[in-house]
């Protein structure tokens, strides 16, 4: 009890890194780590250490700028930037879109995974059931608007903290089940990229998947919310590098699970449940239930972060102050949650819609890497801790990186849209 108190109060004192994980480590990153790894096995691995590094970064970065300047990132934009009201515009527009593109995929997958979960245990129900997925898939919207509906930022701090910590034991416990070979993980760190198609989509996939605007944009309100201040700087450090620490782990670990049960045996994911199928004849009925429990509470802990990034972000845009219980918020994560049920009414496979709309979110990056260069330089604003050469290095490193990516990902849905 002592232990599990301890490692509750940990995680509490992590809180605003715990919704950048929200973000970050859901349905679309389950279904790009585990494809990645089925096909590529662990050569992807440095995509995902380099996004985790330059997500660190960047939390780190955001997080000092809320702590020095008392603002948030889109309010703070229109205050101190050259034509702030357009840039803040194009960051809102851009965020709220990819995040909204994003929850039906999200929606979609983990109401399969739900249904999956039952016929595992219940064999006699049919595969592909149109009608029970579009129920599960409206009943957990519901839920997540009632929860929204009612909660506030601690109240959500304490749902996600419930989530991730499933979410991160699920997959850590099912990757020692079938670890890949260790000298197959230390290549992975070797950047290389597989020359196969869909390689390049697959990596600008990851980025976008992990190395997410919304983390960035929303973690100063988020801090504010929490109540953080200038006394505050070594706490926050600690929480930006825990959260990235904690979404490599957890997102590494889903990468080996995919390469140590399927990419050995050649096989490769076309759906997203069947990496737990294979994983049945390994560890037993249990296993697999662990792993839905995991997919579940990773679709679910992105879905509620991305059903609030829109009233997020306007509040922000206004005033800076996060209010959940105002009208706009219940307004606007309603729509989110009806837009969340646009891939189970279709019936449509998620798989390849939730890759492509992971990819969709690489675009507006560069934009909020460059907004946080500039804010972090200003004197005015930051003081004695304005960013020095090595936070400047990481930035400017991580623009690029995040230029590079973007260029890559019109290449790679180009290539996918003449197919």
């Amino acid at each position: 009890m002592n232990l599990t108190r301890k490692i509750l109060g940990t995680l509490a004192g992590i809180g605003p890194g715990l919704f950048a994980i929200g973000y970050t480590v859901g349905t679309g990153s389950v279904t790009s780590m585990s494809k990645a790894g089925s096909q590529f096995g662990m050569q992807l691995l440095w995509v995902l250490a380099l996004s985790c590094f330059f997500s660190w970064i960047l939390l780190e970065a955001s997080g000092r700028f809320a702590l020095c300047s008392g603002d948030t990132a889109v309010h703070g934009c229109r205050r101190h930037m050259p034509a702030g009201n357009v840039l803040a515009v194009l960051v809102v527009i851009g965020v709220v879109v990819g995040q909204w593109c994003c929850l039906s995929g999200l929606v979609g997958l983990s109401s399969s995974a739900v249904y999956e979960a039952l016929r595992l245990f219940i064999p006699s129900l049919p595969e592909n059931a149109y009608w029970p997925v579009l129920g599960i898939a409206a009943v957990v919207m519901a839920t997540m608007y009632a929860l929204l509906w009612h909660g506030g930022y601690s109240f959500f701090e304490k749902v996600l903290i419930f989530f991730v910590t499933i979410l991160g034991l699920s997959f850590i416990v099912s990757m020692f089940i079938v670890f890949p070979p260790a000298g197959e993980v230390v290549r992975g760190f070797v950047p290389t990229v597989p020359d196969v198609p869909g390689a390049t989509l697959m990596i600008a996939a990851f980025v976008g998947t992990t190395m997410a605007a919304p983390t960035f944009v929303v973690r100063p309100l988020l801090l504010k919310a929490k109540g953080w201040g200038a006394e505050d700087h070594r706490r926050q450090s600690i929480d930006a590098f825990s959260g990235a620490a904690l979404m490599f782990v957890v997102s590494g670990s889903v990468m080996a699970c995919a390469a140590g049960a399927l990419h050995r045996r050649g096989m490769e994911i076309h759906h997203v449940l069947d990496m737990v199928q294979s994983l049945e004849p390994v560890a037993g009925r249990y296993a697999v239930a662990l792993f839905l429990v995991g997919t579940l509470s990773a679709g679910l802990s992105s879905v509620f972060p991305a059903a609030m990034v829109a009233p997020l972000l306007i509040s922000d845009y206004r005033n800076g102050v996060f209010d959940s219980k105002s009208k706009l918020f219940r307004i606007l994560t309603a729509v989110a949650c009806v837009l969340g049920l646009v891939v189970p009414v279709l019936g449509a496979n998620p798989i390849a819609a939730q890759i492509a709309t992971q990819v969709s979110q690489v675009f507006i990056l560069p934009l909020v890497v460059a907004l946080f260069i500039v804010l972090c330089n200003k004197r005015s604003i930051m003081g004695e801790r304005r960013a020095g050469f090595w936070l400047n290095a990481g930035m400017g490193t991580a623009l690029i990186f995040a230029l590079v990516m973007s260029r890559n990902a019109v290449v790679a849905l180009m290539e996918l849209i003449a197919s």
